[in-house]
């Protein structure tokens, strides 16, 4: 049987996006990213820098490895140790982190 190409894009690297709700009126949509703002790391640092409204779910992906997966709560986990470094949490992830990543294993900096 013959397979049909993919129509999505054959990029070898991990893609992160994330659903984020803009309220009652404008409900839920998936922002636009650029294609380089679509790695794990920078997408962290826009959660950090609060550049989202309110997170509602991560998905990661790889078309070349053929995979997805739901990453929010691996997000959440780092994400409170960021913010355990930092010593606050952003408020437009307070609801984001209540939802996800209810593990404890932070490890939080001493202080000398």
């Amino acid at each position: 049987m013959r397979s049909s190409p993919s129509i999505a894009p054959g990029f070898d690297r991990d893609i992160y996006l994330m659903l984020d709700d803009y309220g009652q009126r404008l409900g839920r949509a998936w922002p636009e990213m650029n294609e380089e703002d679509t790695d794990r790391e920078t997408l962290l640092r826009h959660l950090m820098e609060g550049q989202y409204h309110n997170p509602i779910r991560i998905v990661s992906f790889n078309t070349s490895e053929g995979w997805s997966q739901d990453a929010s709560e691996e997000i959440a986990a780092e994400l409170r140790q960021r913010c355990a470094e930092r010593g606050e949490v952003p408020p437009t992830l307070e609801n984001f982190l209540a939802r996800h990543g209810h593990r404890n294993d932070i490890q939080l900096s001493l202080l000398s």
